[in-house]
């Protein structure tokens, strides 16, 4: 299915070492606040109490921060859940002038007299407690998962088409991967297990792009034995940009949609899906395919086998020619 279609191919590739610098400083940068500022993460990861407070009318958020923070409590995460009635409050570990890691129930007990339900009708649903050492095991979980991820998309590019493309691929989805981590650091974003599972399906949707433009890559080589590689490039990429809208457009209507009307507790995970979509494209273009092009990609790398039995005794015999 195609909405239009592009009669003259874009010369994308003529532009691939100044987008790509750009890239390459992006990705620096994202780096470099990943190095500087680190990952704000959520409790799941760092530990803490999480507490669900039911009120009979809306719940009045600012009053509540207010409330909270004149416990001492920091770096506090309080919003809506579920409808506009329910407040999730989420406090990280904290410790009292000894030292000592204060009670998940002393914690609780202090921010309901501190919410007054008696005037307010504030009322406590839940109240769990996240350890440190259980914030450790997800975050290690969630590198090894994405390890495994990373692996898993490195030998299917290997098998499905050639090591080369397999390489290209790889980078172009770290570049994303680091680029989306990157924003979370510079804008001390909450880094939560929603944004890890969003992290992982942006690698599953950045490669999908790259298989299907590496397809009509090999396709083209078949098809069209007098283009060099970088217009097989271009004419790949310039036939595929219809898909990719239809695509990726809808994607990201859904996407916006939970960004924009999910609430707090969807925002993050859909603001990392819209970063890593839109990056997605960019370096299934740009960075991917150029980087297979500067590796060296050609038709005998992708087309193993396919020449015609004339042409394989007329390279293999010098003497094919005068016996003819």
């Amino acid at each position: 299915m195609e909405f239009f279609r592009i009669k003259k191919d874009i010369p994308f590739m003529r532009h691939a070492l100044v987008l790509n610098i750009i890239s390459l400083i992006t990705f620096l940068a994202a780096v470099f606040f990943l190095w500087h500022n680190g990952l704000h993460l959520s409790i799941e990861f760092t530990g803490g109490t999480v507490m669900e407070v039911s009120y009979p009318q809306t719940a009045p958020l600012d009053s509540i921060r207010d409330s909270v923070q004149k416990l001492g409590y920091n770096d506090t995460q309080i919003q809506n859940f579920g409808s506009s009635r329910d407040v999730m409050i989420r406090l990280p570990i904290q410790k009292d002038a000894e030292g000592k890691v204060i009670a998940s129930a002393d914690q609780s007990t202090a921010v309901m007299k501190a919410l007054d339900p008696a005037s307010s009708g504030a009322k406590l649903q839940r109240v769990e407690f996240v350890g440190p050492q259980v914030g450790q095991e997800l975050a290690l979980d969630g590198l090894k998962a994405l390890i495994f991820v990373i692996i898993g998309i490195v030998l299917y590019l290997s098998f499905r088409f050639e090591w080369k493309f397999a390489l290209a691929g790889i980078i172009a989805n770290l570049h994303d991967v680091v680029i989306i981590l990157g924003f979370f650091a510079c804008f001390h974003w909450e880094f939560s297990l929603s944004v890890l599972a969003a992290v992982l399906a942006v690698l599953g949707y950045s490669v999908n792009e790259s298989v299907v433009i590496f397809d009509r890559i090999r396709e083209n080589f078949r098809k069209y034995r007098k283009m060099n590689t970088r217009e097989i490039i271009d004419n790949a990429i310039t036939s595929t940009i219809s898909r990719t809208m239809i695509t990726h457009g809808s994607t990201e209507i859904m996407v916006l949609a939970m960004l924009i009307f999910g609430g707090p507790t969807l925002f993050y995970f859909a603001l990392a899906l819209t970063i890593g979509i839109l990056f997605g494209i960019y370096s299934s273009v740009f960075v991917a395919a150029a980087l297979a092009m500067w590796l060296g990609v050609k038709r005998e790398d992708l087309i193993k086998g396919d020449r015609k039995p004339d042409d394989a005794a007329r390279n293999d015999d010098p003497n094919f020619g005068a016996r003819v």
